[in-house]
């Protein structure tokens, strides 16, 4: 099976690449060369997708599956349209879990929960671009299957604030310093490895009974925010001091954190994956977080390049917390 990744070595997409090739797909990686990940087996095209002249070689060819895993707007979606109707028989966008119901009206979340976030516009240009495939595939039959990840980790850490890409709440904790958490940390979250997720992706290249569905992938693993906390300062080998924060108080002190948290991650969530594991039989994440979080630490360990203490980031933390002691006195 002929397989086109646009992106392919990012946080989610770079084990769902070895997974590929290790299933024996003929797998094509298409980026602008500035990753440093090898994907051992596939074959690289450099390019940006943006551009049509960089894309000389991408035209040569026709595919099984085409995966986009950078489409962000609508626009996105209308260049792939062109670039690809008729040259694949099966796209996959990548979506996110983000564009479910904000806030939820039932909290059990299935791929028919309404796709509703006014508060985010990253969930907002998502949804346009699944608005966008629907309309061409139901128009003209483009072979579309929607993927909806959640907080999914392999080499960043998955938490509210100062987290994922930015290693500043764990050195927080390293340093004995305080740390926020969201609400009273009671509410539910999934977070899910890299590994797991690939093992029901990989299940969907070419897999034809899936044109036209959309899925999400998920652990089935439900932590509460303190417990995720508490797994993370564990896997550093030290206790977390922890100062509890409103998620309203946070955003209002600095709306940036907005997206990261009313939009998303303000609420508890459990995600129904009977429609993945129906489609992928055998489906089953098996990495708890107690045990994926200690190899992201350990892999940070070993790249310490990747151990990013954003200073933007730094500050509103300590404004949050300025701003909230500053309420009692």
């Amino acid at each position: 099976m002929k397989v086109l990744f646009i992106g392919g070595t990012g946080n989610i997409s770079t084990p769902s690449s070895r997974l590929a090739v290790a299933k024996g797909m003929d797998l094509y990686v298409l980026n602008r060369g500035k990753a440093k990940v090898d994907i051992e087996g596939a074959h690289s095209i450099i390019g940006d997708i943006n551009k049509p002249e960089e894309l000389t070689e991408l035209k040569k060819h026709d595919w099984d599956v085409v995966v986009n895993w950078i489409a962000f707007t609508a626009d996105d979606i209308e260049r792939d349209i062109e670039l690809f109707k008729g040259k694949t028989k099966q796209y996959i966008f990548i979506s996110s879990a983000s564009c479910y119901q904000t806030p939820l009206s039932y909290p059990v979340i299935t791929e028919s929960t309404p796709l509703s976030n006014p508060l985010w516009d990253y969930s907002q240009g998502k949804i346009a671009c699944e608005d966008r495939l629907l309309e061409e595939y139901r128009k003209n039959g483009f072979p579309i299957t929607i993927v909806r990840p959640s907080l999914t980790y392999d080499t960043v850490i998955p938490i509210a604030i100062g987290g994922f890409n930015k290693y500043n709440t764990a050195q927080r904790i390293l340093d004995g310093k305080e740390i926020i958490i969201h609400g009273d940390g009671t509410s539910l979250w999934t977070v899910t490895h890299s590994d797991d997720f690939a093992k029901g992706f990989v299940g969907l290249l070419g897999n034809t009974p899936a044109i036209g569905h959309a899925f999400h992938i998920t652990s089935d693993e439900v932590l509460s925010w303190n417990m995720i906390y508490k797994i993370l300062a564990d896997a550093l080998g030290k206790e977390a001091k922890v100062v509890h924060i409103a998620s309203d108080f946070i955003c209002k002190v600095e709306p940036s954190f907005t997206g990261t948290l009313l939009a998303d991650k303000a609420e508890s969530v459990l995600f129904d994956n009977t429609k993945i594991k129906t489609f992928v039989p055998g489906f089953k994440a098996t990495i708890p977080f107690s045990e994926g979080i200690k190899r992201t630490i350990k892999w940070l360990k070993e790249n310490p390049e990747h151990q990013n203490i954003d200073t933007d980031t730094q500050a509103k933390i300590e404004n949050v917390l300025k701003a909230y002691k500053s309420l009692a006195t």
